[in-house]
């Protein structure tokens, strides 16, 4: 197929070609019908201005919405010869309409084609994340709710702390999926602006009307400078890859606890045998890979926001070809992200909580605040009671009856404030969605 930028029927390099085209179309696949929804609302504003008649956008628009059904049925297919989709939607319509079809480049650049693709897709997979990870959240809050008597210990610098409990444990990964959506939400708006008219990165000499593209794509507002808007390319992905390292963060340290948890010298929870795996020698283990995955792959997208600053950092502004590597750094990371969502929201609810962890001789000086606290209630300050249960523990005398722990501060193991952090969640997980 003659690339769309071709003068002469001279054919480009076959190593060249396969170097410069890269993995482009594979990843081109995911960006396929929002070629088409720019291209539509590109032939709409074209025929509102003007610039083509309306019948010849009447005939653009159904091809282009037969190329979409096709699309949406599964069974469109990029040609293996064209250079990217962009060049595959011209193709069909010149095809099907010759010369009336190639006027659908008129006041655009493959430049803002791919920039608005780009942000079409994040902008969907960004829903995704949201509907995953409000799966994670609904579970990780009814979890906190059935086991919020259930004690465990806490722990600082791997040492025994304090007394903590599942609801306290369950609960705070919920608050910190709210901390990452907040995040989620801030680069949704940042993302959510058409770039559509700045063509090549310093607009076009037709009287184009950005608005209509922009009311019609559905996007908040635009970007207005036409420089800035292919500035954007590398930086939505980059902003994004921050978001989606924020949220793999929480899931890298829950998947932590889990494996901890789960190991025979903690023995805090379980899992149905299907969820774990075993050893080819060693007939006791069960294994938590599923766990371990989610980790390691929560880790790689940690890493995500520095591998597309070093793509990115060191370019002046105008369109580079290095930023079409940032397709292969972040469309598989963002797969990545989802499965690990999808296969926490799958096994977790089958979790099996253990009780009566703390009445384990070795979790004694979890109380020792707790006895700290009652010499103050009884008229010591804080300083002398914290000395005198100090020596009774270095004297071996120390000695505590676990009743029930009043703690009634709110976040404290009495009072989760799980309602609290179930109405922000919803709140912003409803602008992220609406």
């Amino acid at each position: 197929m003659k690339k769309i930028w071709q003068k002469d029927d001279l054919a480009t390099n076959i190593l060249v070609n396969n170097f410069t085209v890269g993995k482009d179309l594979d990843f081109d696949e995911r960006l396929a019908k929002y070629d088409v929804k720019g291209s539509m609302a590109h032939c709409k504003m074209l025929a509102e201005v003007g610039i083509i008649s309306e019948e010849e956008s009447r005939q653009m628009l159904e091809v282009l919405s037969s190329v979409l059904k096709d699309i949406e049925a599964g069974t469109f297919v990029i040609d293996k010869e064209a250079e990217d989709i962009h060049s595959q939607v011209e193709a069909i319509l010149i095809e099907k309409l010759g010369d009336t079809g190639k006027k659908i480049h008129t006041a655009r650049s493959r430049n803002d084609q791919v920039l608005l693709d780009i942000k079409l897709y994040l902008l969907d997979e960004i829903r995704e994340m949201t509907h995953l990870t409000d799966g994670f959240f609904q579970v990780l809050i009814q979890l906190a709710e059935q086991h919020k008597d259930v004690l465990l210990p806490g722990y600082t610098h791997f040492q025994i702390a304090m007394p903590s409990s599942f609801g306290l444990w369950f609960g705070a990964y919920a608050e910190a999926l709210l901390d990452d959506l907040e995040l989620l939400f801030s680069v949704k708006n940042i993302i959510n602006k058409n770039p559509l008219g700045s063509a090549a990165g310093y607009g076009s000499s037709f009287p184009i009307n950005r608005e209509s593209t922009t009311y019609n794509l559905g996007f908040h507002t635009m970007n207005y400078n036409a420089v800035y808007a292919q500035m954007t390319r590398g930086k939505s992905e980059k902003v994004l890859a921050m978001a989606m390292a924020t949220l793999a963060g929480t899931l890298a340290k829950f998947a932590y606890d889990v494996c901890l948890y789960l190991s025979q010298n903690f023995d805090f929870i379980s899992f149905p045998k299907e969820f774990t795996t075993g050893s080819s020698i060693m007939p006791h283990k069960k294994n938590p890979d599923i766990f371990e995955l989610v980790r390691a792959r929560c880790n790689r997208i940690q890493a995500l926001p520095n591998e597309l600053m070093m793509l990115t950092g060191n370019l002046p502004s105008g369109y580079h070809r290095d930023v079409q590597l940032t397709k292969e750094i972040l469309f598989p990371a963002i797969d990545s992200l989802k499965e690990c969502l999808e296969i926490l929201n799958y096994t977790l609810p089958n979790i099996q909580v253990k009780d009566g962890i703390l009445e384990d001789e070795k979790y004694k000086y979890l109380f020792s605040v707790e006895k700290i606290n009652e010499e103050v209630k009884k008229g010591s300050s804080f300083r002398d009671a914290y000395i005198k249960i100090g020596k009774e523990i270095e004297n071996n005398e120390f000695d505590f009856e676990l009743k029930d722990l009043n703690h009634t501060h709110q976040g404290s193991i009495g009072n989760l404030c799980l309602d609290k952090i179930s109405y922000q969640f919803d709140k912003i997980k409803n602008k992220l969605l609406g």
